[in-house]
């Protein structure tokens, strides 16, 4: 007994494809309804879909985190895929690598702008385009950039995870430390003035919350909150985290055991999965 197919199962597929509305009737007959199959149907008919499948997560890639000759500019290019079969392909690695020294000698300075960037005379949006029709997969771009007078860089776990570091002055082998802080720790912000008012307000009244649940009162619940928010700061602002390398300090000690001037103005982490 066939599925019944519905207008809006028709739509759907077609809105994720970019098939024609009767190509994607007959691949839901002959599927039996099963949206994955299909696509694979049409992929089957030689139609090219692959690049409207917006409702399939790339949750694998390869990212590259790079900074400029004078380390005053760090890009991180993460293109991601569907599989880890096509992210571990040498050929793919360094597919990825060619656009991050693009992006970097072409001082682009956002994702729309390394689209049209050249590579051979190829633009990077069709090289994408082409390299999508080879492997089959949904792959897409994302781009970091950083400015200031001393950017740091690294990259973590096989090119799974990328990091920048600003900093306001030339921070040596500390910047690798601080990156390999963020990769590790994953803060949300530099410090607690980094964090935005709303997000302070939504853990401070969680706290409150959880305190009064275990039956303290009102006007207690209130001071403990307050060592609750502290924690949480604590535990997700960079400069407060202790530092990965000796917890006795904290990454702020750090630093100013490094330089007293030094600081941290901000980062980017990108990582898959």
């Amino acid at each position: 007994m066939s599925a019944t197919i519905t207008a809006a199962e028709i739509n759907k597929l077609r809105q994720t494809t970019g098939a024609g509305m009767l190509d994607c009737r007959k691949a839901l007959t002959e599927s039996n309804g099963d949206f994955e199959a299909a696509i694979d149907w049409l992929r089957k008919q030689g139609q090219k879909v692959a690049a409207k499948r917006s409702d399939r997560e790339a949750k694998e890639g390869v990212i590259f985190a790079k900074t400029s000759a004078d380390n005053q500019t760090g890009m991180i290019v993460c293109v991601s895929c569907e599989t880890d079969f096509v992210s571990k392909n040498a050929e793919f690695v360094a597919f990825t690598e060619s656009i991050a020294e693009a992006a970097l000698a072409n001082n682009v300075k956002s994702a729309e702008e390394l689209n049209e960037v050249a590579i051979n005379g190829t633009k990077i949006a069709e090289l994408i385009n082409d390299k999508l029709a080879a492997i089959g997969e949904k792959i897409a771009i994302k781009f970091e950039r950083v400015d200031a007078p001393f950017v740091a860089s690294y990259i973590h776990g096989a090119n799974r995870m990328g990091v920048l570091v600003a900093f306001n002055k030339n921070a040596g082998d500390a910047g690798r430390d601080v990156a390999m802080q963020i990769a590790a720790m994953n803060p949300l912000a530099v410090d607690e003035t980094s964090i935005a008012p709303e997000t302070i307000a939504r853990e401070r009244e969680i706290a409150i919350e959880q305190i009064k649940a275990e039956g303290k009162p009102a006007e207690m619940a209130e001071k403990i909150a307050v060592g609750k928010v502290n924690k949480f700061f604590k535990e997700n602002t960079l400069m407060a985290q202790p530092f990965v390398k000796d917890n006795a300090k904290s990454v702020n000690d750090f630093l100013k055991s490094i330089d007293a001037e030094l600081k941290v103005s901000e980062f980017k982490r990108v990582a898959l999965g």
